[in-house]
């Protein structure tokens, strides 16, 4: 509010200094009087109301008094009350502080703020300050301050009353507890396993990851509390330590691990086996493998032709030696093959025993040649045999 001490200018000497001087009922105002003719007075309160005057003085006349001014000082009502939360949204952890703020838009004079619980309306606190804001704390709030609250204002001319405002109390979860549900006391590859994850006390949402060997394998999320389950299909791959996590925003939680160990039935663990070691061996032993199934058909088929000719004679590791009298013309030597065996790569070994026949003299038609014979055994090395050779007795 601004005050004005306004002068005629007949009752003003030119050039005399003026004083001016400001009063409420028979108190002054300000810091005295000043050569300044307006008083700023930054805040009015009803209480300010009253009667109002100035005076002006200088050296050459007499002071002069303004008439009384009466002023009345209205309030403004207190309007458009609020309450907020603090942490906001309403949503505090249980054990923290919880700050309710009640708020006025508008309002002059001291102003009553008062706090309620419910919808009932349970009076909480009650306070009186020149301000438009002001708080109530819970310094730790438990399960039971879980509530709706409302707020008023009121400056003398009536209550301005807030909505309510929701305040929801929540609770870390606590450790959670993973079960594993196989169908058995034993856990074999193709069975269906239920995991199950349970943390007993926390706020909902909750959510639930599910890990192997610190790997997770999925997450399931609940909304009104409990456990979470997870399937899974069972192979010798899933030995090992289980563990699952819960979390709802307060602090994640992760359970002791579990256990589990996938069983092969014993028939498929000797099939296994038997790959196994059927595989180590045709990776190792192949080339030998193949070259003894060669030298196997080769015998196989040298006794079918014999089976078919019964006058032929098997040949023998040491062939003997016929008895040729008057022969004129020298016997060549005779060759037999034996013992066919793989030695190493793509070379294939053949001992052979050959036996030379020397002619006899005619002079002796009856002696048996029993001297001059030279048996020995000389090993020829062959091209390794595929299936594009010709058999050695059909091309014979």
């Amino acid at each position: 509010m601004t005050l004005t001490c306004e002068m005629q200018a007949t009752s003003q000497k030119l050039g005399a200094p003026v004083q001016f001087c400001f009063f409420r009922e028979s108190q002054a105002l300000g810091q005295g009087c000043s050569h300044s003719p307006e008083l700023q007075l930054p805040t009015v309160w009803r209480k300010d109301s009253g009667s109002y005057w100035c005076k002006a003085k200088t050296l050459a006349i007499r002071v002069t008094w303004s008439p009384r001014i009466q002023i009345q000082v209205q309030g403004v009502p207190v309007w458009n009350v609020s309450l907020e939360t603090q942490p906001p949204g309403g949503q505090v952890q249980k054990g923290k502080k919880l700050v309710l703020i009640c708020l006025a838009t508008q309002g002059t004079g001291d102003i009553t703020f008062s706090w309620y619980k419910g919808v009932l309306g349970l009076i909480l606190e009650t306070k009186t300050q020149r301000s438009l804001t002001a708080k109530f704390e819970i310094p730790a709030v438990t399960d039971s301050d879980a509530e709706n609250y409302f707020c008023t204002a009121d400056n003398g001319y009536h209550p301005s009353i807030s909505e309510l405002v929701s305040v929801t109390v929540r609770s870390p979860v606590s450790r959670p507890v993973l079960t594993l549900g196989a169908p058995g006391a034993q856990a074999f590859p193709g069975d269906m396993m239920e995991l199950r994850c349970e943390a007993q006390s926390g706020s909902p949402p909750i959510r639930y990851r599910f890990y192997h060997e610190d790997i997770i394998l999925g997450s399931n999320s609940t909304l009104s509390g409990g456990g979470a389950s997870f399937n899974l299909s069972l192979t010798t791959e899933h030995s090992g330590n289980y563990s699952c996590e819960a979390d709802n925003g307060l602090g994640a939680q992760r359970s002791e691990a579990v256990m589990l160990s996938v069983t092969v039935p014993v028939e498929d663990r000797k099939e296994l086996l038997a790959s196994g070691v059927l595989e180590g061996l045709l990776g190792t032993l192949g080339p030998t493998v193949m070259a003894l199934s060669l030298c196997c058909w080769l015998k196989k088929r040298l006794g079918r032709r014999e089976a078919e000719d019964p006058g032929r004679i098997p040949p023998s590791p040491v062939p003997q030696v016929p008895n040729y009298i008057n022969s004129a013309v020298p016997l060549q030597e005779q060759f037999v093959y034996e013992n066919v065996n793989v030695v190493s790569g793509d070379e294939v070994y053949s001992l052979v025993y050959h036996r030379q026949q020397e002619r006899q003299a005619a002079v002796d038609p009856q002696r048996t040649p029993t001297s001059g014979q030279n048996a020995s055994a000389i090993y020829f090395k062959l091209k390794k045999a595929s299936p594009a050779d010709v058999d050695y007795e059909d091309a014979m």
